[in-house]
């Protein structure tokens, strides 16, 4: 009898690696576009919340409204085993260190549809990088 299910790390940058109906459960390590300096667009979901849970390393949330095709950015320097979450339709995206290991949890298939992106300006890549630095 099998009734703990067990799952091991696939690979690289986003795994959702268990998906049951209206939710799925995804870890996310770094890549490259994940840096922590190495940030060029935002993201949302129009359809889901994201929840957010740092296993390892260092990692930075960030939140963005938009006004006059501009971002207001919102950071925040996670913290291990806190659950954070970004509703939806709000703008983000999460710059990691390369040891950082993170769990997502969100409406199924997000995946494969439910993303939008929006590329950053040279201003806005400054304010983010800038911000790092503070944090480092």
């Amino acid at each position: 009898m099998n009734i703990i299910e067990m799952y091991q790390r696939r690979g690289e940058g986003y795994d959702p690696f268990l998906i049951r109906e209206g939710w799925q459960v995804a870890r996310l390590t770094y890549i490259p576009d994940q840096d922590m300096f190495g940030i060029q667009k935002m993201d949302r979901h129009l359809l889901t919340d994201e929840l957010f849970i740092l296993l390892n390393g260092t990692a930075v949330l960030i939140a963005a409204t938009e006004q006059n095709h501009d971002f207001r950015f919102e950071f925040v320097k996670m913290q291990q085993g806190i659950p954070y979450n970004i509703p939806a339709k709000q703008w983000h995206n999460i710059a990691m260190d390369e040891d950082a290991e993170l769990i997502i949890v969100e409406k199924d298939h997000t995946h494969l549809g439910d993303v939008e992106y929006k590329p950053l300006n040279q201003d806005q890549v400054k304010k983010i990088n800038d911000h790092m630095a503070e944090l480092k």
